[in-house]
Order: structure tokens, then sequence, then C-alpha cells
């Protein structure tokens, strides 16, 4: 993606970069607009895994489906994504949005996995900690490899969310 380029996407997509102009305002837009989908998509797979009942209930759940949603969708996608986050923090003046819409989309559907007698403060603080553990994780299983070392993290994170779950009960 730190390449990508308007020309090169209308030749993908079989039309001229003037075309995509009249849809989009910049490539920086089209960048955005097509991440924003992936991710949405991303989030609509999860909610589905949850309406399921796959993973588990709770908050805890919510992230062992998240997880597994990050981690095992098609490496087309998942690359993609990820690399908008590397250019997030790569070009911050360029594609700071695409870090804030990220957090933008994952931090609602975290909060809906939250107990409902939790304050809207107390849902925010946790779903933040979870986003922030999960990139971080993923960050480390893409540079590492330690895929052993990060599903041992995640279990951790899981048994601490468990347990400021099991704290109001």
């Amino acid at each position: 993606m730190a390449d990508f380029s308007l020309r090169r996407a209308a030749r993908a997509a079989g039309t001229t970069h003037k075309v995509l102009l009249y849809h989009f305002e910049s490539v920086e837009d089209l960048l955005t607009q097509a991440v924003f989908k992936l991710r949405e998509r991303r989030v609509g797979h999860a909610l589905a895994a949850i309406a399921e009942g796959s993973a588990g209930s709770g908050l805890a759940g919510g992230v062992r489906v998240m997880w597994r949603i990050l981690v095992e969708e098609e490496s087309g996608l998942s690359r993609a994504l990820d690399q908008a986050m590397g250019l997030a923090m790569y070009h911050p003046e360029r594609y700071a949005g695409l870090g804030r819409e990220a957090s933008q989309q994952y931090l609602p559907f975290l909060q809906t996995q939250c107990p409902p007698e939790w304050s809207q403060r107390r849902r925010l603080e946790v779903a933040e900690m979870i986003l922030a553990t999960l990139r971080g994780f993923l960050l480390e299983r893409l540079i590492t490899g330690d895929a052993a070392g990060v599903t041992a993290g995640l279990e951790a994170l899981v048994r601490a969310v468990e347990r400021e779950e099991a704290a109001d009960r």
C-alpha cells in the first residue's frame, strides 16, 4: 500500500484514474473508504460469529471471536488492513484517519460485549485496553511470527477480562 496509486487501482479495476477521481476525492479518500469497508466486513464477521454462539458469552467470548476473525480471515484482507495501520504510523499527516477510523469501528463492537451494568466510561476503558492489546498481539505475530507466544498472551488477556467481568457478580 505504500506505493498505492489511483492509476494502479484503476488498472486493477479495469477503468481509468479519471473515473476513480469522479467517485473519490483523492487517492487517500479511495484508500480510506476501501479500508473502512474491509474493516466493516471484519466487524460484521465477528458479530455474526457471536450471534451463532460459537465462542462463549460475554466480553471474554467477544475477545476470542474478534481474535479468531483477526487472524483467520483470508490473508489478503488481513494483509491490507495490517498495511493500512502501518501507513497510519509511517505517514500520520497523510493517513492518520486510517488508525482513528479503526478505533471508531472496533470500539463500539467491544463495548457492546461488555456487561450491561457497567458504566459507559468503564466500557470504553476496557474496550480501549482490549483493542490496544489485540493490536500489540497482531504486531508481535506479524513481526516475530511467534504464534505460540501471542496465543499465550491472548489467553492471559481473556483470563483478565473474565476476572473483570466476574468482579461485579
